[in-house]
C-alpha cells in the first residue's frame, strides 16, 4: 500500500504541475489581444485543453490518493506542487525566483519532508 500511495502522490504532483504550466502557456501568448479576443485566442490553443485534461486526471489521482491517507497528511503532501510549479516556471517561463521565494521553496520542502516521514 505504501508504494501505491507514493506513486499516486508523485503522479499527482506531475499532472497538477503539468496542468498549471499548460494554463500558463495558454494564457501568455504575446499576440493574443485583449479582453474577449484574448479569451478566444486561449480557447483555440491546445495548451488550454491539455491543462483541462490534466486537471480532470489530477482530480481522479487526488481522490485515489486521499482514499489512502488522512486528509491532513494528504493536503500537506500536496503542497509540494507549489515548489514544483515555481521551479518549472523558472526554467520554462524564465520567471524570477527572488530570495523570499527560494526561502518559501525551502520551507515548504522541509515541511513536506517532515510530514512525508509518516508515510
Amino acid at each position: 500500500m505504501l508504494s501505491l500511495t507514493v506513486i499516486l502522490w508523485v503522479l499527482n504532483v506531475l499532472v497538477d504541475s503539468g496542468g498549471q504550466l499548460a494554463f500558463k502557456a495558454a494564457a501568455s501568448h504575446p499576440d493574443s489581444g485583449d479582453g474577449v479576443e484574448h479569451w478566444k485566442h486561449m480557447a483555440m490553443r491546445p495548451w488550454l485543453w491539455i491543462g483541462i485534461a490534466c486537471y480532470v486526471f489530477e482530480f481522479v489521482l487526488w481522490l485515489a490518493f486521499l482514499s489512502l491517507v488522512p486528509l491532513s497528511l494528504g493536503v500537506l503532501m500536496g503542497s509540494i506542487n507549489i515548489v514544483a510549479i515555481m521551479i518549472l516556471g523558472r526554467f520554462i517561463f524564465k520567471e524570477r525566483l527572488t530570495p523570499m521565494r527560494v526561502l518559501g521553496i525551502v520551507l515548504v520542502s522541509l515541511g513536506v519532508a517532515v510530514v512525508g516521514i509518516q508515510l
